[in-house]
């Protein structure tokens, strides 16, 4: 049951992430208001790193940035190591 609810959040998530860093790179190009970074980091603070960092590379949107580009991983990593933790204690 967990699992199932997890694997739902996880695909929202990154659903929603993937609209999001496109939405800013399509106002970026018309030179509109656009999402805050500190916006799209929660978003991948919240789970929607994978699919918000592979769609920055893919749309080549912020991929200049360090902030996003070593930052997304780093929280990718540390959520990774978080699960490892996880799992292995309960397991």
């Amino acid at each position: 049951m967990y699992l199932t609810i997890t694997l739902i959040y996880f695909a929202v998530i990154n659903f929603i992430s993937v609209i999001v860093c496109c939405y800013d790179k399509l106002m970026a190009i018309k030179g509109k208001r656009r999402i805050s970074e500190k916006a799209l980091l929660n978003l991948s603070a919240l789970g929607g790193g994978i699919a918000m960092y592979i769609t920055m590379c893919i749309i080549r949107h912020k991929t200049k940035h360090p902030k996003f580009m070593i930052g997304i991983p780093l929280i990718i990593a540390i959520q990774i190591t978080i699960l490892l933790v996880f799992l292995k204690n309960i397991g």
